[in-house]
Formats: C-alpha cells, sequence, structure tokens
C-alpha cells in the first residue's frame, strides 16, 4: 500500500489536530501562568512548519467562558502571527457556508475574506468551558470569528432537535465532509440521540467518495447512566472521529468493531487535574487524508510542563509501617520525602534532555491511609518543596479506600444485555430488559400476538414519559390490525388455524422492522392523544386549563378554538397535522443548499386524533376469544395513513413534533440519520486505509476492507 507523503500534496490533506488547550488555565499563578500560552504558541508552530493546510480544534480553547482581558490578548496575537499570512490556502469549500456559520455576522470561511490574508485557517467547534451563553449566546470563539481569525462551526441552539450540516472541503482529488457538534449538557444530548432527534446531513453527490470527519466535544468515559456519549451513538458512515473534553492522550487511532470507524483522542495540551490520565505525554496530530486513506502522525509536545504521579498504599508495607507504633506518622512522612525525591530527579533527567520544558515539575502523591493510619500536615510537608516544585501546596493527596459491596449474583448483568446500534437509539434500556425477560420466560408466558420489540418501546414510553395508556392502546392497535389481517385471509374460526396465523403475521411484522417501528409511533400517538382528551374532560372545558395541557406537550397556536367541542376530538398530544423534519439532501455547491417545507397528510392526523377506544379483552383470554370478544365491539374501518416522506426542516415558527410521532422517517431523503445509516451498511466494504509510522499502529497499516452487510 502507498504511503501518504508530503509529495501527494495536491490531493492530500495536512490537518494540524488538537483539542482542549485551556488557554488562561492558572493565568494568576506566578509559577504556572503562562504554561497554556507557551503550548498554544508551540502547537501553531508546528502547524506553519508542517504547511498544514487548516488547524482543527476539538473544543476548550479557553478555560473559562469569559477569559481574561491577557488570555484574550495572548490568543489573538498568537493566531495574528502564525495564521495569517501570504501563504495560499489550497482547498475550497463547497458546500453552503450560509448554513456552516450561520450564527455568524460574516458567514463564510475567513480565508475567503478580500479584507483579510489569512495563511492557515482554524476551525474550531466549542467545548463545555468555553460554551455560548447569555442572551445573546455568544462564546469567546464567536469574539475571535468576528476578528476573522477562527471559523468557529458545529453550533446548534435547539434543545430538541439537532440538523448537523457537514463543512464539504475539496483538495484535488480528495473530499471531506467535516462534521462538528459543539458541547452539550451529555443527559440532554444522550436524550436527544435516543429519542432520534440528532441528524448528520449526508452530501447529496458522490456520497460513498467523501471522507467523513466527525469532531465532538462530550464525555466519552461513562459517569453515569446517562452521563456520557456512547460511541454507538454515532453513525457508522463516519470514518474518523475526533473527540474533545477527555484529558487522557489517546490520539492514537482505535478502530470501533461495532460502528467500523476510528475514534482519535488527542487530550489536552496542559494539565488541568492532577489525575494519572493527565501523566500521559502530551501529543497533538497531523492528519493526513488522500482520498479515503489517512495517516496520523503524532507530534509529541515539548513545552508541556512534565507531570509525575504515584500511589502509595500504607496497607501494603505492614513491615515498614505499624498503626499502633506512636512514630508510625513520622516513617510515612519520611517515606513520602523519599518518593517525592525520587520523582524530582526523574523530572530533572527529563528536563535535560528537553530545554524547553518548563523547570519546576508537577509532583502528587496519593496516600491511601485506610488501615488505622493518620495523615500528617500537609502544609508543613509542602515547605520542603517550595522551590523545587510548581504545586507544593498540593502535592500529598490523602484518601481511605472504600471497600466494595459484594455483588448479588442473581443481579442483572447490565453489562451483558444486547446493545443496539445508534439507528435504533437505545442502550442499556427498559426495552432491553424487556426482550431480554421474554428470551428467557418460560414459554407459557411468551408473546402471541405482540412482538418483544412493539412491547419494549409500549413499556419505555410508559416509564420515562409517563404515558399510561402506551401498553393498552398497542394491545388495541395490534389487536385491530390482526383482525384485519385475518378477515382478509378469510381465515375460518378455528383455533388451531387461527392461532398459525397470527404466528405468521407476528414474525412477517418482526422482520418489517420499518412498518413495526410506524406501529407502535401510530400507538403512541394514539396514547397521547387519548390522555389530552380525558385531561380536556377532567378540566371542564376551561380554556385556561387547556392552554396549559397543550403547553405540557408542544407550542400550539389554536388558542381560538380552545374550549371548543372540535378540540377534544383533536386533543393537545404531539400528534399534529404539521411536523417538522430532516432537512433535504446538501448540494455540492456554494450557495445551493436545498430547503423546503413538507406538511403531513391532515387525514392522517385526524385519523389517530378520532379515535375510539375498543373494549380490551381479559388477561386470561387467549387468542380465539380475544379475537370473539372483540367481534362484538365496533372496530375502525380504514387503516392509518402515511406521513409524506418529503418533510423538510425549516426555521418559520412551526409548530415542532417529535420524531415519535412521526410515520415512515425510515423512508426519508438520505439525508437522514437512519438511512445514512443504511445506505452505509449496504455497501460491502468501507474503503477506508489507515496508515501510521510506528510499529504500534499496525492494526492500520492494512486495509479496513470488513464491512457489515445490509441488516
Amino acid at each position: 500500500m502507498s504511503r501518504i507523503n508530503s509529495g501527494d500534496g495536491e490531493d492530500t490533506f495536512k490537518i494540524l489536530v488538537a483539542t482542549d488547550i485551556h488557554l488562561g488555565y492558572l493565568e494568576k499563578d506566578p509559577v504556572r501562568g503562562n504554561d497554556t500560552f507557551v503550548t498554544f504558541d508551540e502547537i501553531l508552530r508546528h502547524a506553519q512548519e508542517k504547511e498544514v493546510d487548516f488547524i482543527l480544534l476539538g473544543g476548550d480553547l479557553f478555560h473559562e467562558n469569559k477569559p481574561s482581558r491577557k488570555t484574550l490578548h495572548n490568543c489573538i496575537e498568537l493566531l495574528r502571527k502564525y495564521c495569517m499570512g501570504d501563504h495560499p490556502v489550497q482547498f475550497e469549500i463547497l458546500s453552503d457556508q450560509s448554513v456552516n456559520f450561520g450564527f455568524s455576522k460574516f458567514p463564510w470561511v475567513n480565508y475567503q475574506d478580500g479584507n483579510l490574508n489569512i495563511s492557515i485557517p482554524v476551525f474550531s467547534i466549542h467545548g463545555n468551558h468555553d460554551d455560548p451563553t447569555g442572551a445573546d449566546a455568544l462564546c469567546a470563539l464567536d469574539i475571535l470569528s468576528s476578528a476573522g481569525l477562527l471559523n468557529h462551526f458545529g453550533r446548534s441552539s435547539s434543545v430538541e432537535k439537532i440538523d448537523i450540516s457537514p463543512i464539504l472541503l475539496h483538495k484535488g482529488s480528495t473530499k471531506i465532509a467535516l462534521y462538528g457538534l459543539g458541547s452539550i449538557p451529555d443527559e440532554r444530548l444522550y436524550r436527544m440521540f435516543v429519542n432520534k432527534q440528532v441528524t448528520m446531513l449526508r452530501p447529496k453527490e458522490d456520497e460513498d467518495n467523501w471522507f467523513n470527519l466527525f469532531v465532538i466535544h462530550q464525555n466519552r468515559s461513562k459517569h453515569g447512566a446517562t452521563n456520557y456519549i456512547p460511541e454507538q451513538f454515532l453513525d457508522d458512515f463516519i470514518d474518523l472521529v475526533i473527540w474533545g473534553h477527555e484529558h487522557e492522550c489517546k490520539i492514537a487511532p482505535t478502530r470501533n468493531e461495532q460502528q467500523l470507524f476510528y475514534v482519535s483522542q488527542p487530550g489536552s495540551s496542559v494539565v488541568t487535574s492532577l489525575s494519572p490520565g493527565e501523566a500521559i505525554k502530551k501529543h497533538i496530530g497531523l492528519l493526513h487524508i488522500k482520498g479515503k486513506k489517512m495517516n496520523m502522525e503524532k507530534i509529541p509536545l515539548e513545552t508541556v510542563r512534565s507531570f509525575y504521579i504515584e500511589d502509595i498504599v500504607l496497607a501494603d508495607h505492614p513491615d515498614i509501617f505499624n498503626p499502633d507504633n506512636p512514630k508510625v506518622t513520622q516513617a510515612v512522612q519520611a517515606f513520602c520525602i523519599e518518593k517525592v525525591e525520587t520523582l524530582l530527579d526523574n523530572a530533572e533527567r527529563e528536563r535535560l534532555g528537553n530545554p524547553r520544558q518548563p523547570e519546576k515539575p508537577l509532583i502528587r502523591l496519593r496516600v491511601d491511609y485506610s488501615g488505622g493510619f493518620e495523615p500528617f500536615s500537609i502544609h508543613r510537608f509542602s515547605q520542603k518543596f517550595m522551590e523545587r516544585t510548581a504545586n507544593p501546596k498540593d502535592i500529598i493527596h490523602f484518601f481511605r479506600h472504600r471497600e466494595q459491596k459484594e455483588k448479588n449474583e442473581d443481579e442483572i448483568n447490565f453489562g451483558k444485555l444486547i446493545r443496539r446500534p445508534a439507528s435504533e437509539g437505545t442502550t442499556l434500556r427498559v426495552e432491553d430488559l424487556v426482550k431480554q425477560y421474554f428470551q428467557t420466560a418460560e414459554k407459557k408466558v411468551q408473546l402471541s400476538l405482540l412482538t418483544e420489540r412493539g412491547m419494549g418501546e409500549a413499556v419505555q414510553e410508559f416509564v420515562d414519559k409517563e404515558e399510561k395508556d402506551a401498553i393498552e392502546e398497542l394491545v388495541k392497535f395490534q389487536l385491530e390490525k390482526t383482525q384485519r389481517f385475518l378477515k382478509e385471509r378469510h381465515t375460518d374460526a378455528e383455533e388451531a388455524k387461527i392461532d398459525e396465523e397470527v404466528r405468521k403475521f407476528r414474525e412477517a411484522r418482526k422482520e418489517n422492522i420499518e412498518e413495526e417501528e410506524e406501529e407502535v409511533r401510530e400507538a403512541m400517538s394514539r396514547a397521547r392523544a387519548h390522555r389530552s382528551h380525558e385531561a380536556a374532560l377532567a378540566s371542564g372545558s376551561s380554556d385556561d386549563d387547556l392552554m396549559d395541557m397543550g403547553m405540557s406537550e408542544q407550542k400550539t397556536n389554536d388558542d381560538s378554538d380552545a374550549g371548543s367541542s372540535a378540540s377534544f376530538s383533536r386533543g393537545r398530544g404531539r400528534g399534529r397535522g404539521q411536523a417538522r423534519g430532516g432537512r433535504g439532501q446538501i448540494s455540492t455547491s456554494r450557495g445551493a443548499s436545498r430547503r423546503g417545507r413538507g406538511n403531513t397528510t391532515q387525514e392522517q392526523s385526524n385519523s389517530s386524533r378520532n379515535y375510539k377506544p375498543v373494549s380490551t379483552p381479559t388477561k386470561n383470554m387467549n387468542i380465539i376469544d380475544a379475537f370473539k370478544a372483540a367481534r362484538q365491539q365496533p372496530s375502525r374501518n380504514s387503516s392509518a395513513k402515511n406521513y409524506s416522506e418529503d418533510i423538510i426542516d425549516d426555521d418559520s415558527d412551526v409548530e415542532e413534533v417529535s420524531f415519535t410521532a412521526a410515520s415512515k422517517v425510515t423512508q426519508r431523503l438520505s439525508s437522514t440519520s437512519t438511512s445514512s445509516k443504511r445506505s452505509s451498511q449496504s455497501q460491502i466494504t468501507r474503503g477506508v486505509d489507515f496508515e501510521s509510522d510506528e510499529d504500534e499502529f499496525d492494526p492500520f497499516k492494512s486495509t479496513a476492507t470488513s464491512r457489515r452487510k445490509h441488516r
């Protein structure tokens, strides 16, 4: 396989990748105050010397949301020094820049501004430290963007739905679709992924020939049930993810075997917490992209202050420390002094080999004093190293190890639950437990009419959104549909024959995922409409009560008919007549992004709202009894119709509807997340090569030709 090198310049993108620079961190500290500026200077100098096409930053350029004048001044000074000049920019932008940079008063890339002379463009998303705030939702990156020194992208103003539109870059024969998503509270973004409210738009032309690069700034490691973003949530058509926010340097791309993309975590360029992850050598990356081939070159940062950390468990040294000895505290202190001296010697040897590294290192000893020991005075200890370390006041950290409770073997092992791809939007959820239950349940309690998937979705609605009628409405809906199926097949009223036909019908529904999802959405829409109808009746037709009920679901424009009888039949749920969907596919010429509007059919809306419940069969009925009882009740004659497929997003004040109430989402344009995943999964091979110059990256030297077939 040919190696990507500088000789391939006319078709090769060279991108300097860095995240979490945290300019201004400890700027008032007399020793560490300039660390972030010195390292940022080194990063920009590497970009200039390597003659990169552009710099890509993964968030947290600033440590504070409102950086000081000193921090802003130093940042602007460095960007002007290294990123402005006469060197021509070798790539073009093909996408509609008014969409990519729509939040700016200058909605175009800075190097195309006739009043500026940019030699190295900088593209950056915002992180959680420098995110937009205030009435105008501005951040420090917007100041740099207005000054023409940086291109801020990946912003999203909506808290309900996100459409990620890529910046389409073109150089020679190489095309890059650069996606970005600025920091969003993890719990909120997790919920949006689960509810399928995050859509990554794809180029309309040559969809499979674009190198898809995604920059994100979220928790990657799990800090709670929803306080992180699982990699499985991201679309599998992505080729490489640059993951910001995590400070541990894992810049060598690792392959996600489920989604089949690579993830690079550059980490921070400054030590902001004295933790083991920060002690790993800091690097930035020089990413080469040619066609569908990529290579990440690790560049060590030489100006980062060295950091050494070591753990000491006093109970592990019974031959040295006896908690009953009255002089044990002095012995522990002497032992810690010896450890610090050893770490200082190591730091001095490293600094002699790199004169650009700051003189005083960071030292941290974490001392576990559980087992009857007592801590000594940290302040007195720090006096011994005031002139030799950069953090004398917090060298020692005392803590007690907490014993973990023994796990009950009978408890459910959530780590072994089945995980579904991001297109289905779920991991470790209630519906997983439902599916696991029916997989292990006895045969006599297995589902005969419903599917595990449909029941799981209904239970999920019942638990997460308190839709008390969700399960009941799903049962009614499936019962009606099965009755119509049997009537069309002219099945005789014989129990064995009915059971067999129902089983076949159920298996057919399980295989048709799209139709099953549509059925569940219709049933949930009924449940919401039914709940709204009951709430309206209970409120005594009060205008104020109806308005409160409607606002609990969504904004409404129907104030005039709030007290009319028509509002009772319509309900105030999410199944509105109009809906917002994903945007149309992106045109690959500047200024030609296609946007429009699509309306749902009114007949579908009325069909779900005017639904009258059918009496529910008793719990212990078998299938034949259920059908006999149901025949005595009136049922709907017409099946529910589908929403129109071309549902386009627009910026007008159109009532918003959750995707859970929409139909045929999976049949939209290829710009939607699910159809993007389906089209990408139908390919036989991925065609993405990854190369590396080091032996430790051997897995990336071979062509990644494995590709999942269409499910």
